[in-house]
């Protein structure tokens, strides 16, 4: 339309006459509208759901790693267990980085699986893969929605870290899952409960796979399915529509670093990748000057004898530590020897070995032996040494003894002293539970190697005690949070 004028029209590019200021303003105006416009219509699509599964075809789709069969029915995507092959993977063959994901999944009766998030290939042969798995546990140990690092790190979010959220599977029913995948955050609910709440960093960015669990030749599960529908994902606005998460257990693998939850609920690091300041010899006044070393914000012992606190030395926190929850994580060589310890009293052992304290230990099960004979079960790794066994079975009959990620792979101790109630966890879940100050506390002490040491264990309070036995053990990520109640 042209509003009329007794100006002359002025030609523009492209041809277009225009001929008064007004009409020019409303041609602006009209292209200023329609950008917004074009805009806002981007952002609304942006935040809509995108099937990735088209219900008719698996086109978008590869099969890695396995030779499960995959095939389609009524919608539905199935995937068929067979003996004889590794773990299958259905993958998308875009890859994603930031992302909210829901899916529905149904399993026959003795089968587990997974979908996989910021997952890649570890070759390019493209026959095995590595990255974050969303589980669906078919096992009564119900660690469904849980989060595990498939060829890295092992379990990060075992559901012993939730124990409310560990009914919300239904066996041989359809099974809604949700996963927020924001920055180094994941999040999983499953059938509307919430369950994972994960900070890592490892992996910005992979492909999502629907997986097949190998079943080895395990013939009484071949040809059983897993079905998976409604297979959808959402790329932007991802902030405003996000899930909030409220008590639900925050587990952070960022390397000594916090998060800011963590910051908030009063975390501390006691070593920061770098600084010693944190730190002293077990009998010195400063930080040893040899047997320990510092590299890539990892903390080690440097190899030497194997004998105790003989090169290098122990070394312990400058501060003394009542109430607490230590956390850190330690990565054990073959053969290797060692120990946390709490309540220790520098000044108890002035002599040779190590300074006197509760024990937490840290040694490779399989490789030392006591003496010519078989390692003493109360001497084994996350056991209060010389005192208690580490084994998950006491509190959990459906654990395995103890979740260890194996030799020269990095696995996480925790520990936590409530007045005189102590508890170990080796990867998230519990091996070993006492009460100090009792009969029975005491009962235990008189029958060990610490019957001669006065109040052993008994102390309000005492230093951190990182061990050195002469092997190389490395540590990072030792985190303290003071209990006041």
């Amino acid at each position: 339309m042209i509003i009329k004028s007794d100006r002359r029209y002025k030609k523009l590019n492209g041809g277009l006459f225009i001929r008064s200021k007004m009409t020019r303003r409303i041609l602006i105006l009209a292209i200023i509208l329609t950008i917004n416009a074009s805009s806002f219509a981007q952002k609304q699509q942006s935040n809509e759901w995108v099937n990735l599964f088209n219900g008719k075809n698996l086109r978008g789709w590869e099969i890695l790693n396995g030779t499960a069969d995959y095939t389609i029915d009524n919608r539905e995507i199935i995937g068929t267990s067979k003996t004889g092959t590794p773990t299958t993977s259905l993958t998308t063959k875009k890859h994603y980085g930031d992302f909210i994901l829901e899916y529905e999944v149904k399993m026959e009766q003795g089968l587990s699986s997974s979908v996989q998030v910021r997952s890649n290939y570890v070759d390019q042969d493209k026959n095995s893969v590595q990255g974050y798995q969303v589980v669906a546990d078919g096992s009564k140990r119900a660690w469904s929605a849980g989060i595990y690092d498939e060829r890295r790190k092992g379990w990060l979010y075992p559901m012993e870290y939730n124990q409310k959220a560990k009914t919300a599977f239904k066996e041989g029913e359809w099974n809604t899952y949700r996963v927020e995948a924001i920055g180094n955050s994941i999040r999983t609910w499953l059938n509307g409960v919430p369950c994972a709440n994960l900070v890592d960093d490892q992996s910005a960015v992979g492909f999502i796979g629907l997986q097949v669990q190998g079943i080895k030749n395990k013939k009484e599960l071949a040809g059983k399915t897993v079905r998976w529908k409604n297979v959808r994902i959402m790329t932007g606005d991802l902030e405003q529509n996000r899930t909030q998460m409220k008590s639900v257990r925050e587990v952070s693998y960022l390397q000594n670093k916090l998060t800011a939850l963590e910051q908030e609920k009063g975390w501390k690091l006691l070593w920061d990748g770098k600084s010693k300041d944190n730190w002293r010899g077990a009998k010195l006044d400063e930080f040893p000057t040899g047997g320990w070393k510092i590299d890539d914000g990892i903390l080690y012992v440097v190899q030497s004898d194997g004998n105790e606190a003989a090169n290098g030395g122990d070394i312990v926190t400058k501060k003394q530590y009542g109430n607490f929850i230590l956390e850190l994580d330690f990565n054990l060589t073959e053969g290797a020897n060692s120990g946390v310890k709490y309540f220790v009293q520098t000044d108890l052992n002035k002599g040779e070995g190590s300074a006197i304290g509760c024990e937490y230990q840290l040694i490779d099960n399989n490789k030392i032996l006591d003496g010519n004979k078989k390692l003493r079960d109360t001497h084994t790794l996350g056991s209060l040494y010389d005192l208690i066994e580490a084994d998950a079975r006491y509190y959990n009959k459906n654990l395995n003894r103890i979740s260890f990620n194996g030799i020269g792979n990095w696995n996480r101790a925790r520990i936590e002293v409530l007045d005189n109630k102590v508890t170990h966890y080796l990867n998230g879940i519990k091996v070993v539970e006492y009460e100090r100050g009792t009969q029975q506390w005491q009962a235990l002490v008189n029958y060990s190697k610490y019957k001669n040491w006065p109040n052993f264990g008994n102390f309000d309070k005492g230093h951190i005690l990182l061990q050195d036995h002469g092997d190389k053990v490395s540590f990072k990520n030792i985190k303290i949070l003071e209990l006041w109640d």
